[in-house]
Formats: C-alpha cells, sequence, structure tokens
C-alpha cells in the first residue's frame, strides 16, 4: 500500500483534535444530543483515518487493545451501570445521580456510567468492522 507523506502528515494532527471532539460529543451527550454512540463512531473515524493513512497493521499497533476487548469491556460497563439502582430497591437502568454539580462534566450518575459503555461498544464494534474489512481486501 502506497502512503501520502501529506495525508500521513495531517493524520498526525487530526487524530488528537477527532478524539479530543470525540471525548466533547460524549460529554455533552448526558445533558444534550451526543453521548457514546456519536462520541464512539468519531473516535473509529479517528482509527479509520489513522490507519489509511498508515496502514492497517499500524493501525492495530496504534490502537493498544483489541476491537472485541473494548466490545465486551463496554457491554461489562454497561451491564454494570443498569445493575447499580437494584442495589438500592429500584429497577435495572433506573439513573441514580450525585447531587453534586462538577465543572465542565455537570452531574455524575449511572447514566454517564452507561453511556461509558455504549461509548466502548461502538467504538469496538466499528474498529472491528473497519479491520475486518481491511484484511479481507488482502
Amino acid at each position: 500500500m502506497k502512503t501520502s507523506v501529506i495525508l500521513s502528515t495531517a493524520v498526525k494532527y487530526l487524530i488528537p483534535l477527532l478524539l479530543i471532539f470525540s471525548f466533547f460529543l460524549f460529554l455533552r451527550g448526558h445533558n444534550e444530543p451526543g453521548g457514546g454512540f456519536v462520541g464512539g463512531l468519531v473516535a473509529a473515524s479517528a482509527f479509520a483515518l489513522f490507519a489509511i493513512a498508515n496502514g492497517f497493521d499500524e493501525a492495530k499497533k496504534f490502537m493498544k487493545i483489541e476491537p472485541i476487548m473494548l466490545i465486551a469491556l463496554g457491554l461489562l460497563i454497561a451491564l454494570l451501570s443498569g445493575l447499580v439502582p437494584m442495589f438500592f430497591g429500584l429497577d435495572f437502568l433506573t439513573g441514580i445521580w450525585f447531587e453534586k454539580n462538577f465543572p465542565i462534566i455537570g452531574k455524575l450518575g449511572t447514566p454517564l456510567v452507561f453511556d461509558i459503555g455504549v461509548y466502548l461498544v461502538v467504538l469496538g464494534i466499528s474498529t472491528k468492522i473497519i479491520f475486518s474489512l481491511a484484511e479481507e481486501e488482502k
């Protein structure tokens, strides 16, 4: 695969921006539109862009964790966020919020933890699909 010097250089600057934007969308999501799903898609697009610029083998090394592990971890976190309210006698997936408001983040609670799980699942599934399609091309 022939790589472009311009694209490789641009990606070095775009990846951090895309990941920061992904984190912004994630944090914005539990108070306004956005959240784990959209944030995970933006993060996956950052890894896809890196893969296009540097090759899919390099992208797998850059990611440092297998997409399947991200999916499993995300599902576990989402499940745990749903089980926590049951310990307080509430229904599964009932939102529990801390009283204190935190700067930038806002209120913390189980919906935010659920969003973390969704973020990881979407990131894992999207990158797994991208890497699987790239392997089929070889």
